[in-house]
């Protein structure tokens, strides 16, 4: 059924709808099946996306069709839809009238990721207006209220050593610890992989008190404040909460140094505001495992990890991995900083849609996957700035010396991009920074060939 007539209209000028304020704008690269019309097949995906049906049926009256989603935008050439979602369309809270994340991915992208005439549909972009910002939760806590608790100024308070506990698995309570304790020597902060929670081997009541007693170690050798990413994640909303719970009574008045992890993609949006909404005095910390099944560049369908982070920011995450955009081990590229600088701007123009803030507070792009700190000059110059979460795990537990060196060879690699210093030139007055060359070899040759030269002799 051809639904062209009622689901779209071209003669909507973008501009129009963004200074209206009434729409949610969303931007797909979709291609239709063989034997399908492209404005045929848009109309039916921005039915299926709201109020329409495959009948015509009895029940629509003229609000109802006052309400439908609207193709607005189409060039079949780039394979470039776009959708204005009237804002009554999305489900709202019984209890406070806010929006839900949740309401907005069952719309635009639910039914519509199967239909029959669809070859595929990503969301690349999507715009929200002030209503819809005001009505999302946004973070609680920031960046700038770690840099407080490490006692940084809160603006611009620079790079955030951190770790994940390695390996993943496998650690009982005592060497768990021990493994903390060893970074903290020489970095601001640890994170729970995302695997790690509650196993038989390390039971999280047992974990949990020895990594508090390794944290106040610490503190008090160094002199320094430290911080530690504590996962909640659960199916059961009652066993995140009993774990957040247990978390904070376990750190007691060192509470306010853990944030909470969460799996978000895999949990999905309800564990994320869960912990958001009963843990407002907790940074919130995001982990996307699982989101390359749909964000990445080879996923047709879904959505991208850049959609991902902008929804994160919405939801009040306090901060997101955002990749190592190509250097790392994970998939990316050097133009993935875009995915950092929408969550951490108060405006940014994204890959279609400039979106405005309004003042929501921002989320740290969180740094993972092969990390080290011979690849951190490239990335901070990549970025332009190094206001983020860096959590290296094999390059801290990796160093040849210890992971306390591991660490001050990361902070040592930010401040060498700081002075815009030459980096084997920094190697030679760096002890830590030195001996990462000895300790990632194979990146050393890579990025700093002839380094064996340059630095004989220096720090062996």
């Amino acid at each position: 059924m051809d639904q062209s007539h009622r689901y779209a209209d071209l003669s909507l000028r973008e501009e129009d709808l963004i200074r209206g304020g009434g729409h949610i704008l969303v931007a797909y690269k979709m291609l239709p099946k063989p034997g399908h019309g492209y404005l045929e097949a848009a109309a039916h995906f921005a039915a299926e996306s709201s109020t329409g049906t495959n009948v015509e049926v009895s029940t629509t009256d003229d609000f109802t069709r006052g309400v439908d989603a609207l193709v607005y935008h189409i060039d079949e050439a780039r394979e470039d839809m776009r959708i204005a979602y009237p804002l009554d369309l999305f489900d709202r809270n019984i209890t406070d009238g806010r929006m839900m994340m949740v309401s907005f991915l069952t719309l635009a992208i639910g039914n519509n990721q199967g239909m029959g005439d669809i070859a595929h549909a990503k969301m690349i972009d999507f715009w929200v207006p002030p209503r819809a910002i005001q009505l999302f939760d946004g973070p609680s806590k920031d960046i700038s209220d770690l840099w407080r608790i490490l006692g940084r100024p809160v603006k611009d308070g620079g790079y955030i050593a951190g770790t994940i506990i390695k390996p993943k698995l496998g650690l009982r309570p005592e060497p768990f610890a021990r493994a903390a304790y060893e970074f903290w020597l020489g970095g601001d902060f640890i994170k729970n992989d995302e695997p790690q929670g509650n196993q038989v081997f390390a039971p999280m009541k047992k974990t949990i008190p020895l990594v508090v007693d390794a944290m106040r170690r610490a503190m008090d050798e160094t002199g320094e404040a430290k911080l530690f990413s504590a996962n909640i994640t659960a199916d059961d909303h009652y066993e995140m909460l009993a774990r957040g719970e247990f978390i904070l009574g376990a750190f007691g008045p060192d509470a306010d140094k853990v944030a909470f992890l969460v799996d978000g993609y895999v949990g999905g949006p309800g564990m994320v505001t869960t912990a958001r909404r009963h843990f407002p005095g907790q940074y919130l910390h995001y982990h996307r495992a699982g989101h390359g099944a749909v964000t990445s560049p080879s996923a047709k369908r879904g959505y991208s990890a850049y959609v991902l982070a902008k929804m994160s920011r919405l939801q009040g995450a306090s901060g997101i991995h955002v990749g190592t955009m190509g250097y790392g081990k994970m998939e990316g590229e050097k133009d993935d900083r875009a995915i950092a600088y929408i969550i951490e701007r108060d405006s940014y123009q994204g890959p279609v849609y400039h979106q405005e803030w309004y003042g929501m507070k921002p989320t740290t792009p969180i740094i993972s996957g092969g990390m080290n700190a011979l690849r951190l000059p490239g990335f901070f110059e990549n970025l332009g700035h190094g206001n983020v979460i860096n959590t290296a795990g094999g390059g801290s537990y990796g160093h040849i010396d210890s992971p306390a060196a591991g660490a001050k060879s990361l902070r040592q690699a930010y401040e060498c991009w700081k002075a815009k210093a030459d980096p084997i030139e920094w190697a030679k007055e760096h002890r830590e920074f030195a001996r990462a060359f000895d300790s990632f070899p194979k990146d050393a040759d890579a990025i700093f060939p002839g380094w064996r030269d340059k630095l004989s002799g220096v720090h062996r």
